[in-house]
């Protein structure tokens, strides 16, 4: 495990100020991520899209960011790469470039991989950043960081209500400069990173001992992976094609649309924050159980809910489905010591990878079935949440 920074006061100003950091690039990060899924009805229109290619442009921004990120996890556990978080970010303002001058479907599709290697390289590395600030609290650590993310993922809609579906796609270049103040504050991050390396060079090394029989190790993980795929596909499916639900079915305009949606995003950034913290003082599981079990009935509900009920369905489900994130991703460090940077690129991976390729799916039956169809079929996909049982108790370290 990681070990715990001197309780000095400088150390701890210092410590907060870089997972604040952490939180606000993740917030920037995810703003311009999220502006792809939001303007979707634009760009349905101004290229005759059907929902196929809806769900082939989330599979290109996720799939891209699912199949690298364990990579780039894998090789920053074994060697250290100075400043690459930067280069990332730099990935994706020319994605956002290409997304607001883009001509073509093609254009669309490449613009989308670049924000998706954005991805790729910010998420292992600024979630290994934040553990090494945390001090030993990593679940609070993981909660601030992933709801600086989730809050970008609310925010955007909004932008896209505002901003973009007002003056047009190409606005979508404004928002390049949000990837430069990112990149400004990932390069004072990096700088940080650099001394607590130079700082931690001269202690032992933390103990990369198994907690459990490999063999338990492995088929827990399996578990944990499982969980964050059938989560993630339910939530993306909600945040990829919930306005076409709420305009379709309710007759709202396309800005109430994206209303409804920041009140589920919204509510899913709250259960990330909440989810980090009552995971350190109750436990990992004790929160596993909760988000993944509890969110069944509302889930089971939605598709049948009336305007009123449908936000306050989808409130509960983002609130209560997205505070395990957290928790399962720190649970899974905590069975793979010394292994940071892969968990996270696994399991922020697979949140993108599971999440693309449903959302890619559920566009087809969409096309073929009715978008109020996907909705009825989505809501049986908590009900995989019981093999949450199968989740060991971690001994005591």
């Amino acid at each position: 495990m990681t070990t715990a920074m001197p309780a000095t006061p400088t150390r701890t100003a210092t410590t907060f100020s870089i997972i604040l950091a952490a939180s606000l690039c993740h917030m920037l990060n995810d703003i311009m991520q999220s502006l792809l899924t939001s303007i979707y009805p634009l760009l349905k229109a101004n290229y005759q899209l059907d929902f196929v290619q809806i769900g082939l442009l989330t599979a290109a921004f996720q799939i891209t960011a699912s199949l690298l990120q364990p990579a780039v996890g894998l090789v920053t556990d074994r060697w250290h790469i100075p400043f690459s978080l930067p280069f990332g970010m730099a990935s994706t303002f020319c994605g956002l470039i290409m997304l607001a001058f883009a001509h073509s479907f093609p254009v669309l599709v490449i613009g989308a991989c670049l924000i998706g290697f954005g991805s790729a390289v910010f998420h292992p590395e600024s979630s290994r950043i934040a553990r090494a600030a945390s001090g030993g609290r990593h679940g609070l650590a993981q909660s601030f960081f992933q709801v600086g993310g989730n809050a970008g993922t609310a925010i955007g809609p909004l932008l896209a209500a505002f901003i973009v579906l007002p003056f047009g796609q190409e606005s979508l270049a404004w928002f390049a400069s949000v990837a430069v103040v990112g990149m400004v504050i990932l390069t004072y991050m990096s700088r940080w990173y650099e001394g607590h390396r130079r700082l931690a060079a001269g202690r032992p090394a933390p103990s990369r001992d198994l907690p459990l029989p490999r063999g338990k190790v492995m088929a827990t993980l399996l578990v944990l992976v499982l969980l964050t795929v059938t989560k993630n596909v339910y939530l993306s499916s909600l945040s990829s094609y919930f306005t076409f639900y709420t305009i379709e079915r309710f007759g709202l305009s396309v800005q109430s649309a994206q209303m409804m949606l920041f009140l589920f995003l919204g509510a899913s950034a709250v259960g990330v924050f909440f989810g980090g913290p009552i995971g350190d003082r109750y436990g990992r599981r004790f929160v596993i159980w909760f988000s993944i079990l509890g969110v069944i009935p509302f889930a089971l509900m939605l598709p049948y809910a009336n305007l009123f009920w449908t936000g306050v369905l989808t409130v509960l489900i983002g609130f209560i489905f997205s505070s395990a994130f957290s928790a399962i991703v720190v649970f899974a460090q905590e069975l793979v010591p010394g292994r940071v940077g892969l968990i996270a690129g696994v399991f922020f991976g697979f949140a993108f990878g599971a999440g693309g390729l449903g959302a890619a799916l559920l566009g087809v039956v969409a096309d073929h079935q009715g978008i109020n169809f996907v909705f009825q079929l989505c809501s049986y996909m908590p009900l995989l949440g019981i093999l949450t049982v199968l989740l060991p108790k971690l001994p005591a370290r």
